[in-house]
């Protein structure tokens, strides 16, 4: 068969006032893992709407297409136009999991729910022309013994971080705004790699820097601990993410600093103990923000913190408190989010009952825009505290502060130059993009994670920390 993958562009990226190095970080590796099912005599072709122009004037057997939420309209479009020409569609991702009935107009089959166990029986049904109209992942999940990732469809120099990987599936954590408890539903949520393949397949990987697509990649301990074991003495950097009380609890995450982990995403999400108990955030219950990042800093580990504004506990002065927070304690970058209320989530069930919901346009489901109505704020104001929240974290003065407060001088100087690479150098990383150097960023990549600690003590020591309630104004 001729199979065509495609992730279709989300709709801020085909904006004029899109950000380019935003879309050109990883590549698609769910339709990589998917493509490896295929036989070794099938023709693939895997299409990153975002990084490449996507040619429609081809008629392959089959087109796979990966929806989020905010590439849904697009993804229909090009599904409609690939059968009307007489091709067999297949859609599949978190959006159709999520809205089963209205992708299933679009396609000759779907997918509902991780797609390592269905695709397989999907390929053998269309072979035998039995191909069935949905596939649902329930029972049997896992990704150990998978074949490798089909990485030589990617096309590495389109890509900062063409070395992403993913070594579990899912989160043990059940937030009420999380999409991908609806995707995991009906199954296991969370699951691991075998720790040898997750090792054999870094291995194969070229260069020293890795990221970790992971939701959580402290949620097995067992399992991270036998990883990061047999990571130490690779020379790698990597990345990823973690929960608040996982980098509190025991010693991975020391163990994790010592295997190369130089930056890590954390959900602080809010300060308030209302909005976590009314999100099931449970996991972030009385944990003590401030030793989050004071241990992460300590280890020389940059921090991503994510933010959620417009939750009901949420009122006016939200913004400049979170701001002023993230500053004073070194936050390297910062991700603020406007609350979405996603279609499968308890938080958009909630709301639809309570007649709060004001916008069914998927393009606005992005986290820039309010499609709700908020307990506390008006739609106006929570938009102009989200943007604003950007502008100031962002400014020099305040780049600078947060860099300030990192022990030495070379923690402090990583922490600027990140920051302000991130958000303050888009012309060059433009230009790379449009020459296709991005390749050449790479070295500058690894020379700011590379380790910044000074610190001699034992990266197995159990660092004991005070867990105290958080308070709902960071102090």
């Amino acid at each position: 068969m001729r199979v065509k993958f495609i992730l279709p562009a989300l709709t801020e990226a085909k904006s004029p006032f899109w950000r380019p190095i935003k879309y050109s970080l990883f590549p698609p590796l769910g339709l990589a893992t998917l493509a490896a099912f295929l036989s070794d005599d099938d023709e693939a072709e895997l299409v990153d709407d975002h990084v490449e122009v996507l040619r429609t004037d081809d008629a392959p057997d089959l087109v796979v297409i990966q929806v989020y939420i905010t590439n849904a309209y697009r993804a229909y479009a090009l599904a409609d136009h690939y059968r009307a020409k007489g091709c067999f569609v297949a859609l599949g991702g978190l959006h159709v999991t999520s809205l089963p009935d209205e992708a299933a107009r679009h396609a000759d089959a779907i997918f509902l729910g991780p797609g390592e166990q269905i695709f397989p029986q999907f390929i053998a049904d269309l072979r035998a022309g039995v191909a069935q109209p949905r596939y649902v992942s329930t029972t049997g999940r896992s990704i150990e013994g998978i074949p490798p990732i089909r990485r030589d469809l990617i096309k590495r120099e389109r890509y900062l971080v063409p070395n992403s990987i993913v070594v579990t599936r899912g989160c043990p954590q059940h937030c009420d705004f999380c999409y991908k408890d609806a995707f995991f539903g009906g199954g296991k949520n969370f699951y691991t790699q075998r720790v040898d393949e997750a090792l054999a397949e870094i291995e194969c990987l070229p260069g020293r820097h890795l990221y970790f697509l992971d939701d959580h990649l402290l949620g097995n301990p067992r399992f991270a601990e036998s990883w990061f074991a047999g990571m130490r003495g690779m020379g790698r950097l990597f990345q990823g993410a973690a929960t608040v009380d996982s980098v509190l609890r025991g010693d991975l995450i020391e163990r994790a600093a010592e295997a190369g982990l130089r930056s890590l995403f954390v959900g602080f999400e809010t300060f308030s103990p209302a909005n976590l108990r009314a999100s099931n955030k449970k996991q972030n219950l009385a944990r003590d923000y401030q030793a989050v990042a004071r241990r992460l800093s300590d280890l020389g580990i940059m921090i991503n913190g994510s933010f959620v504004f417009g939750m009901d506990d949420d009122g006016p002065d939200v913004f400049e408190r979170t701001v002023d927070w993230a500053v004073r304690a070194g936050i390297t970058t910062a991700t603020f989010h406007i609350q979405t209320p996603y279609p499968g989530t308890r938080l958009h069930a909630e709301m639809v009952a309570q007649g709060r919901i004001t916008s069914s346009n998927w393009d606005d489901y992005d986290t820039q825009h309010v499609v709700y109505r908020p307990a506390k704020l008006t739609p106006e104001a929570l938009k102009a505290g989200y943007d604003r929240a950007y502008r100031d974290f962002y400014g020099w003065r305040n780049i600078a502060r947060a860099a300030g407060t990192h022990d030495t001088a070379k923690h402090r100087a990583k922490h600027f130059f990140y920051a302000a690479g991130w958000k303050k150098f888009e012309p060059l990383w433009d230009v790379a993009i449009k020459a296709r150097r991005l390749r050449a960023m790479t070295p500058l990549l690894e020379a700011v994670l590379s380790r910044v600690s000074a610190r001699q003590d034992d990266p197995r020591k159990v660092v004991t920390t005070n867990l105290t309630p958080v308070p709902t104004s960071p102090s």
